[in-house]
């Protein structure tokens, strides 16, 4: 029989409906028998494309005795940390404090009251291999909650103080400088692994914000290996495993130093926070291999993670058929079957197959028979190995991977995990309107418009706020910091890619929204739940960068551009607040912040406000906007200042570019940089050369915000 899950929207809930544990989504409903039954609460969070969540399922939830266990002892609630970030985050804070690690499943164990006093990741059934299991662990802490109230009451205390000291903090006098970038490069430099880039020994993750920052700080120091860094971890993601050289689109991340071997889940953001990466790389370095990975991504999420509405799904599990990466592993026989002899050879030596598989068994280090796709050297090397030229070699090579990706489209899928975000949905429109306008690709600009359309007609209550999560045809659960931050984030860019103020409007709103239910009134750092949320145990503040950017570090870039973009001190102030509040934790840890970094660098300067005026069907219009999108100067602001309509839309939002008009019916593009404007230039070529100096790294160290 079902339990309450079955009512609920999210996938990850909706695949322990039928578990015999009687689980509660989290609410009212819960607290409340578990006051009444004098019962502690048993928290498990989890997603629906995790792996670890599905084995612990399978082994502890869906067994009958556990369950019974359970069902005595506590009330159970089940949360999707998708869904309920703010629910998440506080909890995994408890647990990093109580065990040092933390991971998904994540498992707390509290009182009626939402207090913590046991905390952990993945429990198996039985107890194995130093790893307590669920059928001694429930046991004793039933005796604990029976029999040892007060050191329940004393551990729940505890972390109680703790809690609110971690999430309290305090402004600084001075704001970060360039000092900071320099630490921050210097500390990415040593973990940096210069034979396959990314960092560390693996596992590996792409760390975008990472590569953002050393794009940044590479423009800023030419002198530095950091554009080297960027370039060799790129082309070692894209040659690996972690690529999925079929249907396209990123693997979560790689188990391995050499990005063979991935976890096999794909994320939305993962997507999208990469596709920006390899557009402002090829920006930097014109690599047509950026411009084509760039192509292969939307391709993979136009074609899996797109709903009919035009919203973004949020993922695709890791396994199917109950194993992990099934759906994307091969045999030999299975390719010969397909491909034939030829073709599978073409295909080994591409690929690195071999006849034992390339795949170990991660317990015993067995060959497995499988192989997973991934490329060592060249299309040159290749084709010269297997005796053909370089042209012949990737026409049959073309051939081939449609076959088996055709082939691929008859096995069981993985799970797709259809809910829609407005953060992540925010994070992949704002790679879309970034692409489009540097490869000018219309399909790029429509998908982010149609997604925008969706978010804003669905996704706003009927109070203004926004909505996080869509599924199913229902819109639910209040905003968090990082629906807003990413959202205008992605309105920003849809602007300068459309111009369209409409775009600049929401975002001002939205950001005005976020200033006044977000901040915290002393410091003006930013909470991740807004005030009218009351069903948390404490208000996080969080800085650093996880899987996605901070939150906050995506606000203040947001505030940062919109200061520029409108001339409005509201948003100079908030900004110079928010990056007070986060200076001392920047200083100290500045590589666990590294999307601040970016917003610092746009903070640091200079960061040129462009407005171009002209009709906007004038062809020398679109010359001076493409001479502009051509040249990487990421901390540039874009406006269009129409000039065959007396007070255009844009006057509204950027008062001042009522008199920045078209010089004797000539399209002008005005440039300003500490505080200082030029006169108008007429040619792209103008444009290129006076942005040129940006991108070369002559950079001044004033700021708008500095005291």
């Amino acid at each position: 029989m079902a339990n309450r899950l079955i009512r609920e929207k999210s996938p990850y809930l909706l695949q322990h409906a039928e578990n015999p544990v009687d689980w509660f989504p989290w609410g009212e409903e819960a607290f409340n028998r578990a006051r009444q039954e004098d019962r502690p609460i048993f928290l498990s969070i989890g997603y629906a494309t995790c792996h670890w969540c599905h084995v612990m399922e399978r082994e502890s939830f869906e067994d009958p005795q556990v369950a019974e266990l359970m069902n005595r002892t506590f009330v159970s609630i089940k949360v999707d940390r998708e869904e309920r970030p703010d629910i998440d985050g506080v909890y995994m804070q408890v647990c990093l404090m109580m065990t040092g690690s933390g991971g998904w499943p994540l498992t707390i164990i509290m009182t009626p009251e939402r207090e913590p006093f046991f905390a952990g990741t993945y429990f198996p059934r039985t107890s194995l291999l130093g790893r307590i299991g669920m059928l001694d662990l429930i046991p004793r802490i039933e005796s604990l909650w029976r029999n040892q109230r007060q050191d329940v009451n004393r551990i729940t205390e505890k972390i109680m103080v703790s809690l609110e000291t971690q999430n309290r903090v305090e402004g600084s006098n001075t704001l970060p400088d360039e000092e900071v970038l320099e630490k921050a490069y210097r500390e990415l430099a040593a973990s940096y692994d210069d034979r396959f880039g990314g960092f560390g020994p693996g596992p590996k993750f792409p760390n975008p914000s990472n590569l953002l920052f050393l794009l940044r700080y590479g423009r800023r120091n030419p002198s530095s290996d950091a554009l080297s860094m960027v370039m060799t971890t790129l082309e070692s993601m894209v040659r690996g495993g972690i690529h999925d050289h079929l249907g396209h689109g990123f693997h979560r991340y790689a188990t391995d130093r050499e990005w063979v071997v991935p976890h096999f889940e794909k994320m939305l953001y993962d997507q999208a926070l990469l596709m920006m990466v390899f557009t402002e790389a090829f920006q930097v370095s014109g690599e047509g291999w950026l411009e084509e990975t760039v192509a292969q991504i939307f391709s993979y999420v136009d074609a899996c993670l797109t709903a009919p509405e035009g919203g973004f799904y949020s993922a695709e599990d890791a396994d199917s058929e109950g194993e992990e990466g099934l759906f994307y592993l091969w045999r030999t026989d299975e390719l010969e079957q397909h491909l034939g002899s030829e073709g599978t050879r073409i295909i080994a030596e591409t690929y690195n197959v071999k006849e034992e598989g390339n795949y170990l068994e991660e317990a015993t280090r067995r060959h497995t028979g499988m192989n997973i796709l991934y490329r060592r050297e060249s299309d040159e090397s290749v084709a010269a190995r297997l005796g053909m030229t370089v042209e012949p070699y990737r026409e049959n090579l073309a051939l081939l991977k449609n076959r088996l990706l055709e082939h691929r489209k008859l096995r069981v899928r993985p799970l797709l995990d259809d809910k829609v975000l407005t953060d992540w949905n925010g994070l992949m429109i704002s790679a879309l309107a970034r692409a489009f306008q540097v490869f000018g690709k219309k399909v790029y600009r429509d998908a982010a418009e149609r997604a925008c359309r969706f978010i804003l007609d669905t996704m706003v209550s009927q109070k203004g706020g926004l909505l996080h999560r869509y599924r199913d045809t229902d819109a639910a659960i209040t905003g968090f910091l990082d629906d807003y931050a990413y959202l205008v984030f992605a309105l920003i860019d849809l602007y300068e890619a459309t111009f369209d103020a409409e775009y600049l409007k929401r975002a001002v709103s939205h950001s005005d929204f976020c200033i006044d239910h977000f901040s915290e009134p002393e410091t003006g750092a930013l909470y991740h739940s807004s005030d009218t949320d009351e069903s948390i145990l404490v208000r996080r503040i969080e800085a650093f960068d996880g899987a996605v950017p901070s939150g906050s570090a995506v606000m203040l870039y947001n505030l940062l551009r919109l200061a520029h973009m409108t001339g409005n001190d509201r948003y100079a102030q908030a900004a110079d607040r928010l990056a007070r509040s986060g200076a001392d934790a920047l200083r100290s840890h500045p590589t666990a912040h590294t999307f601040m970094l970016v917003a610092l660098d746009f903070l640091i300067g200079p960061s040129p406000e462009v407005v171009i005026a002209g009709r906007e069907d004038d062809d020398s219009v679109h010359e001076l906007i493409r001479a502009v999108r051509m040249v990487y100067a990421p901390n540039k602001v874009v406006l269009f200042r129409p000039e065959q309509k007396k007070d255009p839309p844009i006057v509204e939002v950027a008062p001042f570019t009522r008199l920045q008009r078209a010089v004797q019916g000539k399209p002008s593009c005005y440039l300003c940089t500490d505080f200082t404007c030029r006169l108008p230039f007429f040619s792209g070529d103008e444009v290129l050369s006076a942005l040129q100096p940006v991108r070369n790294g002559h950079l001044s160290t004033r700021s708008k915000l500095r005291p």
